[in-house]
């Protein structure tokens, strides 16, 4: 069994600041779980591009306010507490917190190994070295 706290991760390196957002990975490759879990802040005022084109991610918002942008068809859509999307296609996508910061549940496939930062085309590259913590 695997059992860890939010604010226990937070203090670690599993905590990544990515300058627009900010990710503690809860969960990651080396668990074996098959999926990685992550609660992600989103600041307010902020713009991500970010697209996924090697891994599929679902996020539910647990606070704050903010929209998606889906880059290839430029549809914007709301997103609030209670709000999942799936990034079931690899959308390439714009993602902004509007009038808070937002806080995200977000779980990746494959899983991430920890250590990921966004690269210029806001992707995270496939089978990067485990975190060791």
């Amino acid at each position: 069994m695997i059992v860890r706290t939010l604010q226990d991760c937070d203090n670690s390196e599993r905590a990544i600041d990515g300058g627009t957002w900010k990710s503690v990975r809860m969960l990651l490759a080396d668990d074996n779980m098959g999926f990685s879990f992550h609660i992600t802040t989103i600041f307010k005022g902020t713009e991500t591009p970010i697209w996924y084109k090697n891994h599929l991610e679902s996020v539910y918002c647990m606070s704050g306010e903010g929209e998606i942008e889906t880059c290839a068809d430029g549809k914007v859509y709301p997103i609030k507490a209670g709000t999942l999307y799936v990034l079931d296609q690899n959308d390439k996508h714009l993602l902004r917190a509007t009038t808070e910061d937002m806080q995200m549940a977000c779980v990746f496939n494959p899983p991430l190994n920890g250590k990921e930062i966004h690269d210029d085309d806001g992707s995270y590259k496939l089978n990067d070295e485990p975190l060791s913590l």
